[in-house]
């Protein structure tokens, strides 16, 4: 690959970096916020060498410039910077149009598996609130594994993305990230009494736990039997 093509290619890919990163949330469908920092730098450091190596190219063209066989030369090489050229198109797709964050898609094709906590017979109190504002992962933990139980009769409220059941049904679904997209958990509560709106579309859903016979095993899915749906917007983080 010439030179040129590689000081393209590494100012495209710094660039895309940077335009998710720092002049935007966008990186935050694919990593998690503290990431950050780390994403800029890289990004700077990228479009740093590229800028680079396109001035130690231009500065080795110029003796070829006056030699008279110059014209001879990379006639053979003609075909190599086209196909270099595909390695252009992650970092044009990042620029101009950039994938979404994961939904429905992940989420019907992960398992439900919701792992017993450490300490799991000293779960803290639930705050005080009517209804109850909750992670979903945290409702899903505490309908699964809290002995006590204290979700019983509590109107509580989850925030997630609408992801179809087989078979019928829907469940509202968050995608919960340790580093990046890519080691997404899948946390998923069955919703009953309410009618599906579209998928991936974000709601609010307020509603009271019904107990399960399941309850207590690693791939029990709770349902919340649902008094009231409404769309929102898609938060900042999809992965929080």
């Amino acid at each position: 690959m010439k030179r040129e093509v590689q000081a393209i290619l590494l100012v495209l890919l710094g660039s895309a970096v940077l335009r998710i990163s720092l002049f935007s949330d966008t990186y935050l469908r694919y990593v998690r916020a503290a990431l950050r920092p780390y994403l800029i730098t890289a990004g700077v450091l990228v479009v740093a060498l590229g800028v680079l190596t396109a001035v130690a190219a231009l500065r080795g063209r110029q003796p070829a410039e006056h030699d008279g066989h110059g014209h001879d030369h990379g006639h053979s090489h003609a075909h190599g910077p086209r196909i270099a050229w595909l390695l252009a198109l992650p970092a044009v797709v990042i620029l101009l149009v950039a994938p979404p964050a994961l939904g429905s898609y992940t989420a019907q094709r992960a398992g439900n598996t919701v792992a017993k906590p450490d300490g799991a017979t000293g779960f803290p109190p639930l705050p005080a609130g009517d209804p109850l504002s909750l992670p979903l992962s945290e409702f899903e933990v505490r309908a699964d594994w809290d002995p006590a139980k204290p979700l019983r009769d509590r109107r509580v409220q989850l925030l997630g993305f609408v992801t179809p059941k087989s078979g019928g049904g829907w469940y509202v679904t968050r995608l919960v990230i340790s580093c990046c997209a890519a080691d997404a958990v899948t946390y998923k509560v069955e919703i009953r009494g309410a009618q599906m709106p579209p998928a991936n579309s974000w709601v609010t859903v307020t509603g009271v736990w019904q107990p399960e016979a399941d309850a207590g095993r690693s791939d029990a899915v709770p349902v919340l039997n649902a008094s009231q749906v409404v769309p929102v917007p898609q938060p900042r983080d999809p992965y929080a």
